[in-house]
């Protein structure tokens, strides 16, 4: 998910944005954007461990098929140098570490993180329950609308997942602001159609862009 950096302009065109959509609802619209859900030292490490396992076995068949002798000592002190390499690399370079992750395993942590966020920004305490998180984690290239249960009973899931085709769409294109704006106004249009303002409406949450 390359993507140019926020800038402050682009941050005031999605607090804008925020205020038009909600103008039109009851609902609230809360956005966060992660640089990283997750640091994945542990879980990198952790199959970079495997994979050194792996291959010195496949390189102890194959010394053993060409007739090729190692000592033991010598042959687990260069596994332990290799592991010492990897393990060196991947505290001295984070960005490496996601790599060595699998997607499903990144998406459960950028997963969670929106989860986290949805509680911790108490975008689940609004009065009628019509709060709605719109998040992305760029590292993991993920997604994710989260609602509260007042607008699940009326929204399906499908809607969602329309909206973050388009926000990854143009998060993919380098163009994310672009992709939180028409988020908002997709997620504001589909509030005011089921929510739409009331007299006495409060705004129970801030509008702008929470980078993390």
């Amino acid at each position: 998910m390359a993507t140019r950096p926020i800038d402050p302009q682009d941050h005031d065109r999605i607090a804008n944005a925020i205020r038009a959509a909600e103008a039109k609802t009851d609902g609230e619209i809360y956005c966060v954007v992660a640089h990283a859900s997750d640091g994945y030292f542990f879980a990198a490490a952790f199959l970079a461990t495997i994979g050194m396992l792996v291959a010195s076995l496949a390189v102890a068949y194959g010394l053993e098929a060409w007739w090729l002798t190692m000592r033991l000592p010598h042959f687990v002190f260069a596994q332990l140098l290799a592991l010492a390499s990897v393990l060196a690399l991947l505290g001295l370079w984070p960005a490496l570490r996601i790599h060595f992750v699998p997607r499903r395993l990144r998406y459960q942590a950028a997963h969670a993180n929106a989860l986290r966020q949805f509680l911790a920004r108490n975008v689940h305490r609004t009065s009628a329950r019509t709060g709605v998180l719109v998040f992305v984690s760029i590292a993991e290239r993920y997604a994710e609308v989260v609602a509260d249960s007042g607008i699940n009973a009326k929204v399906g899931q499908h809607v969602w997942d329309g909206v973050v085709r388009d926000l990854t769409r143009h998060a993919g294109d380098g163009r994310l602001a672009d992709g939180f704006v028409k988020a908002i106004e997709s997620v504001g249009a589909v509030l005011a159609e089921h929510f739409p303002v009331t007299e006495g409406d409060v705004n129970e949450l801030d509008d702008h862009l929470v980078e993390i």
